[in-house]
């Protein structure tokens, strides 16, 4: 009896655990930190302190878990209208709203005296000001008001970029904002596609996306029309700014050619769920091999080794 008895209070434990963790959205975490580490290794041309490195992504984790807690509290009442997050940890009761704001406050506590005590106030104020403006301005003002919450509100996923630049340099550059710039164009076309996979759900709980108050045609349009503005601006980063070389060159470049053919193929068919989702998702990877290559191309060997390989072709 004993036994059973400590087992299941294990279960039970571990469950709570998970509905918490639940909570932070995980899954959209990792995109941040990757955009902050690309913004880390180019402000510090590869140099990365790895200590440094540490601290900031943990502040940042910290920050967006305490971000995404806090829109889940907030939405908990149209989460419970949707069948696809009906089974959140709030709106399914496994969660008390007042514990979660607990755990939302604790969670941004924890952020700010991790990136103010590790790393510098720049970075620790840039973050509380992403949650803030994803909470106060994204979550509150816009996502049920306006079909550009997207818009707007994409600015809130592109602070990380800030923050981390600030972790290694103490300010904030050009090129930091150009890097928010490029996150900030990015987010109305991968959020856009989604949406065009999911506005029934959107028109249910009478949130204003895109699809929903315009068409799908519209969405469209507006996905090309943003695709458009982004992939110019990824090559920015080479001319003027010139802090990335033919690695990162080469891989926007593919990149991007692949970008435009999603969107305007889907501009083509903006009835079908599948080419949405399949922007959508390429859309994520896009920002992910993106970052990796601003990172792979920031260290000083990447360089040698091209002029090496560049030699040793010339000379045959």
């Amino acid at each position: 009896m004993i036994g059973n008895t400590v087992t299941h209070h294990y279960q039970n434990f571990l469950q709570v655990i998970q509905s918490y963790y639940q909570l932070t959205k995980p899954r959209i975490i990792p995109l941040l930190l990757i955009t902050t580490t690309a913004s880390m290794s180019i402000a510090s041309r590869g140099k990365l302190d790895f200590v440094l490195l540490l601290f900031t992504l943990a502040g940042g984790t910290f920050a967006a878990a305490s971000a995404q807690t806090f829109n889940c509290i907030y939405d908990r009442d149209i989460d419970y209208e949707m069948e696809r997050t009906r089974h959140r940890p709030l709106p399914s009761g496994r969660v008390q709203p007042a514990h979660a704001l607990i755990f939302a406050i604790a969670l941004a506590c924890i952020s700010f005296t991790l990136l103010a005590v590790f790393v510098n106030l720049l970075s620790a104020v840039l973050a509380m000001s992403g949650i803030l403006f994803y909470v106060g301005v994204y979550t509150h003002l816009l996502k049920r008001h306006t079909s550009l919450n997207i818009v707007i509100g994409g600015a809130a996923g592109a602070i990380p970029a800030l923050v981390g630049w600030a972790a290694v340099t103490g300010s904030v550059s050009w090129t930091a904002w150009l890097l928010f710039a490029i996150i900030f164009l990015w987010t109305p076309p991968h959020f856009w596609a989604l949406a065009l996979m999911i506005s029934e759900d959107y028109a249910k709980v009478g949130v204003p996306m895109l699809p929903v108050v315009a068409d799908n045609i519209t969405a469209a349009r507006q996905i090309w029309v943003y695709s458009l503005l982004l992939i110019p601006t990824t090559f920015l980063l080479l001319e003027p700014l010139n802090v990335m070389g033919a690695i990162y060159g080469c891989t926007a470049f593919v990149l991007g050619a692949i970008f435009i053919k999603k969107a305007w193929v889907l501009l083509q068919n903006s009835e079908d769920k599948q080419l949405a989702r399949s922007l959508f998702l390429f859309s994520i990877l896009y920002m992910m091999l993106l970052c990796a290559a601003m990172v792979i191309d920031s260290f000083p060997f990447t360089h040698k080794l091209i002029e090496v390989i560049l030699g040793f072709l010339v000379s045959r």
